[in-house]
């Protein structure tokens, strides 16, 4: 798999410090939202406010257990990064500790941002969805 194919579509959302304050410009970019894309299977549900990563809607809740940060963990292996523990947790690469996901879980939503530049990240998304979701017992 490849880098996310929404870069165009994150690009259109952001403007220039000249064009914060135009009103107009904010409604023409507002109509992207509209139709937004998916990636995976799974529905771009906005971007990140201070990152600007694009978010994708999970089709369940996400729980932190010891079974569930485990899977995580294993899929930072995977892709040659490790989980910085914050007010969630970031899969950063080894190398320079770039940051390429976030899962964050809500008790209504749970959601996963990625890097789109990643050369992985379609590939990410795909293992990240699988091994958080929720396991029969």
């Amino acid at each position: 798999m490849t880098k996310l194919t929404v870069g165009p579509y994150v690009a259109s959302m952001k403007t220039s410090p000249a064009q914060v304050r135009d009103r107009q410009a904010f409604l023409e970019r507002a109509r992207f939202r509209d139709e937004v894309p998916t990636v995976a299977g799974l529905p771009l549900v906005g971007l990140g406010g201070s990152c600007g990563k694009p978010a994708f809607l999970l089709p369940y809740l996400v729980r932190w257990t010891e079974q569930t940060t485990t899977a995580l963990e294993q899929v930072a292996q995977e892709f040659d990064c490790f989980v910085e523990y914050g007010a969630y947790p970031h899969l950063k690469l080894n190398d320079g500790g770039q940051e390429v996901a976030a899962v964050q879980d809500w008790s209504n939503t749970a959601m996963i941002f990625m890097r789109p530049g990643f050369d992985r990240a379609e590939e990410l998304l795909v293992r990240l969805r699988d091994a958080l979701a929720p396991r029969s017992t």
